[in-house]
C-alpha cells in the first residue's frame, strides 16, 4: 500500500476514534440531562445524535476498507465522562456540553465543509456528506442547551462558569486544528481521501470565531473574542 494510503487511513482510523468518543460523551450527558429532567427535546436530540455518531463510525471504517488496509479492530477505552469533583451535576452539564458541543461541534461544521469540499474518493465523499448534514444539528444541540441553561435558576453561577472556561477551551481548540509555528508536509492527493493541511484548520477556527462563536456567545452577554 503506498505512503499515501497509509497516510488516508490513519487519519480515518483517528476519525473512528473520534466518533466513538463524540458516541459515549452524548451518552453520558443525556444521562446527565435525564437525572436533571431536562426538556424531551434536548434529550431526543441528544440520543439521536449517539445514533449519528455510530453511523459516522461505520462510514469511517469504509473509508479505511477502501484504502486498502486491514480492517482490524481500533482500540477504544476511557471513552465517556467521568463527573468533576467540586461541581455540581449542573455544573458538569454546563461544562462539558458547552465545551463539547458549543465549541466542538460548532467549528466541526466549518472543518467538515472545507474536507468535504475536495473528496473526490466515493466513500470518504459519501462519509463528509453524511457527517456534514449531521454536524449542524449536533451544533444546534449545543445552542439549545446553552438556552436551556440560561433559563435556569443557577444562570449567573453557571455563566461565570463558562466565562472561567472558555480561554481554556479555546486554548485547547487552538492547540488541536491551529497550533502556531507547527509546520507539515501535506500532499495534494490527499484531499481526494477529505484531507487537508493544517492552514486551512486555522482558517476554519478563525472563521468559526467571527461567525459563530461571538455572535452566539454575545447572546448571553458573554466576550469569546476576549476570551481567545
Amino acid at each position: 500500500m503506498s505512503v499515501l494510503r497509509q497516510s488516508a487511513a490513519a487519519e480515518w482510523r483517528r476519525r473512528v476514534v473520534a466518533e466513538y468518543n463524540s458516541a459515549a460523551i452524548t451518552h453520558s450527558l443525556v444521562g446527565w440531562l435525564l437525572q436533571l429532567g431536562a426538556s424531551p427535546t434536548l434529550l431526543h436530540e441528544g440520543v439521536r445524535i449517539i445514533d449519528d455518531e455510530l453511523v459516522h463510525a461505520e462510514m469511517a471504517f469504509a473509508v479505511v476498507s477502501e484504502t486498502g488496509a486491514a480492517g482490524g479492530q481500533v482500540e477504544l477505552g476511557g471513552l465517556g465522562l467521568t463527573l468533576e469533583p467540586g461541581l455540581s451535576l449542573l455544573e458538569n452539564v454546563c461544562v462539558q456540553g458547552v465545551r463539547t458541543f458549543c465549541l466542538g461541534e460548532t467549528v466541526a461544521v466549518r472543518l467538515f465543509k472545507r474536507l468535504r469540499e475536495g473528496a473526490t474518493v466515493p466513500a470518504a465523499k459519501s462519509a463528509l456528506d453524511r457527517v456534514l448534514i449531521d454536524e449542524v444539528r449536533h451544533r444546534d444541540f449545543g445552542w439549545l442547551l446553552l438556552e436551556w441553561l440560561s433559563q435556569r435558576p443557577e444562570w449567573d453561577a453557571l455563566k461565570q462558569l463558562i466565562e472561567a472556561r472558555l480561554p481554556s477551551w479555546f486554548a485547547g481548540l487552538r492547540a488541536s486544528y491551529a497550533p502556531e509555528g507547527e509546520r507539515e508536509e501535506f500532499e495534494p492527493e490527499l484531499r481526494a481521501w477529505g484531507l487537508m493541511p493544517l492552514d486551512e484548520y486555522r482558517l476554519a477556527l478563525h472563521e468559526t470565531l467571527e461567525r459563530d462563536y461571538e455572535p452566539r456567545f454575545e447572546e448571553y452577554g458573554i466576550n469569546a473574542r476576549a476570551a481567545f
